[in-house]
């Protein structure tokens, strides 16, 4: 059950403040006497799926801004072959 005082403390009006009325993720309306699934602190989704899948939502984005991050060109595979040296056998 969803406790009363976090719909009561709730900031008005303020810029980048989630509101508790509605899903994060799919936007459906939240009842105050239902379940309220909260992540990143001030995020409300309706169920555990939608918390769920921003989460994976918000690793697959965290992933990809550190491969745009890497220095150099090409994978790590390619690059570490080029300094190899062959050995004669």
């Amino acid at each position: 059950m969803a406790c009363a005082f976090f719909f009561d403390a709730e900031p008005v009006g303020e810029p980048g403040v989630h509101a508790l009325d509605a899903c994060a993720l799919c936007t459906k309306p939240l009842a105050r006497d239902s379940d309220i699934f909260m992540y990143k602190g001030d995020t409300p989704f309706c169920s555990d799926d939608c918390r769920h899948e921003q989460m994976q939502l918000d690793a697959a984005c965290a992933r990809q801004a550190a491969r745009a991050c890497t220095p150099g060109t090409g994978s790590g595979r390619a690059r570490r072959e080029s300094w190899e040296v062959p050995v004669a056998s």
